[in-house]
């Protein structure tokens, strides 16, 4: 049975307290605001949106529509929409038939943009029987899932990899040799190789593993630890870890653009915090509103963007010192965020059905 909109923030709920009041800051010169330029509707239920840096930004839709919607960037109109629905068999998955659904949460695009990868939330068919949950643990036995592949030279899903349970943030390393996925009812992250086309290793992590940010040599993966207060530094060389106590309930992660500072949203406290990742001691925090939830960087790391769910705005900051920018009411729940450095756009996925694209 289909999960209403409300379970997205069951383990939110069950992890942390009620916040009912967020700072309002003064305005900043005109030029340093953003302006609502777009606002797209009809068959969404965006959970995240994500930029390819080369034209495309794509919004996944979970299973509330069952589809991925990928738009041109540049124009500001809907390219096409991709349906989740594949054949596990034909795509090399034995032992399924028929046609299966799944239930896009979060994307990435590989770095020569020939792929969207969107991570599924769950799998619907012949087989699984046990759909995932917000609130759970290894023990509470919901389906594993799969990542699934689409080919953007013609916008069909041409692979699928198995995952964990509930698999939420998905990241590809900037040499392309691994594709990344947090579990989030599994308590792991998955390590899938492109060369290999296969799953070639299973890291535990601990409650509610979260976002993920890989540096720009592709050395390190960090990966936060949502139910926890931890962010895990993940050598992709031999696969060992380190851990930053970067605070509780780590949601989103961004390394500035030198990987020498880690730019995280701490949900329970409406926080964006900024770590020293060579000092490994905070640098700074600020609150921006009521669930920190999603982060963007600008291409060039002078610029933060954060989506505040339970407030129904989005701030801007300044990377280097925090300090707040401007902050705008968006729209009820907003939930995703991603930067298109062309444009200059911050695009903004609204939980209950619409994306709004900002200019800057």
């Amino acid at each position: 049975m289909h999960k209403t909109k409300v379970t997205v923030a069951l383990c939110i709920a069950a992890l942390t307290p009620l916040f009912f009041a967020y700072p309002v800051h003064a305005a900043e010169p005109a030029e340093s605001k953003m302006q609502l330029i777009k606002t797209f509707t009809g068959s969404l239920s965006p959970k995240s949106v994500a930029a390819s840096q080369s034209g495309l930004v794509s919004a996944h839709n979970m299973m509330y529509q069952h589809s991925v919607t990928i738009y041109d960037s540049r124009s500001l109109e809907l390219i096409t929409t991709v349906k989740d629905s594949v054949s596990l068999t034909s795509l090399g998955i034995p032992g399924f038939s028929g046609t299966y659904r799944g239930a896009p949460v979060e994307g990435a695009y590989s770095p020569d943009s020939q792929y969207l990868y969107f991570t599924n939330y769950s799998m619907y068919g012949k087989g699984f029987t046990k759909e995932g949950h917000d609130v759970c643990s290894p023990s509470s036995g919901f389906d594993t899932s799969y990542l699934s592949r689409i080919n953007l030279a013609d916008y069909t899903i041409d692979a699928v990899y198995p995952v964990g349970s509930v698999p939420k943030v998905v990241s590809v390393s900037p040499d392309n040799k691994y594709v990344l996925v947090s579990n989030w009812c599994s308590y792991t992250v998955s390590v899938i190789s492109v060369e290999k086309q296969k799953l070639v290793r299973t890291i535990k992590i601990g409650r509610y593993p979260r976002g993920i940010s890989i540096s720009s040599d592709s050395r390190y993966a960090y990966v936060a630890e949502m139910g926890g207060s931890n962010i895990h530094r993940i050598d992709l060389d031999d696969f060992s870890k380190t851990l930053i106590p970067i605070g509780s309930n780590p949601r989103a992660i961004k390394l500035s653009p030198d990987d020498k500072t880690l730019y995280a949203t701490l949900n329970i406290s409406g926080k964006v915090v900024s770590w020293d990742l060579e000092n490994n001691k905070m640098i700074k925090s600020v609150k921006t509103g009521l669930a920190a939830r999603s982060l963007a960087l600008n291409g060039d790391g002078t610029s933060l963007f954060v989506v505040n769910f339970n407030s129904g705005t989005m701030t801007k900051l300044r990377a280097a010192d925090l300090s707040i920018i401007h902050t705008v009411k968006v729209c009820k729940e907003p939930i995703g965020v991603t930067y298109d450095n062309e444009t200059e756009r911050t695009w903004v996925a609204c939980y209950e059905g619409s994306i709004k694209v900002f200019q800057n």
